[in-house]
């Protein structure tokens, strides 16, 4: 997968495709609320097995029953087809809780 950054209309596009996720400067990023602490941490370690299949690893924010996971392709310095690619499995998981 392309490790070229995305142009913003690129992103804009992509976006359209991952509602729930925010752009902000070069990353996106989407909070989930867990219905409990324990759903919230078995979510991160389901996308955690995700992202290490994929070699591309989200930032993870746990607070309580609301975690954020924040996508940007550090090494490229931006957003990338990764990021999209990983927002997409992450709304997957999350759709299985």
């Amino acid at each position: 997968m392309s490790t070229e950054l995305l142009s913003r209309d690129e992103i804009a596009k992509a976006l359209t495709d991952l509602p729930d996720w925010i752009h902000t400067g070069a990353s996106i990023a989407r909070t989930i609320e867990a219905p409990s602490f324990l759903a919230g941490i078995e979510l991160v370690r389901r996308v955690a097995v995700a992202a290490e299949a994929a070699n591309h690893h989200p930032d993870i924010d746990i607070r309580w029953r609301r975690v954020t996971f924040t996508l940007s392709t550090h090494s490229a310095g931006g957003l990338t087809q990764l990021d999209m690619a990983l927002a997409h499995e992450i709304d997957l998981l999350t759709s299985q809780s």
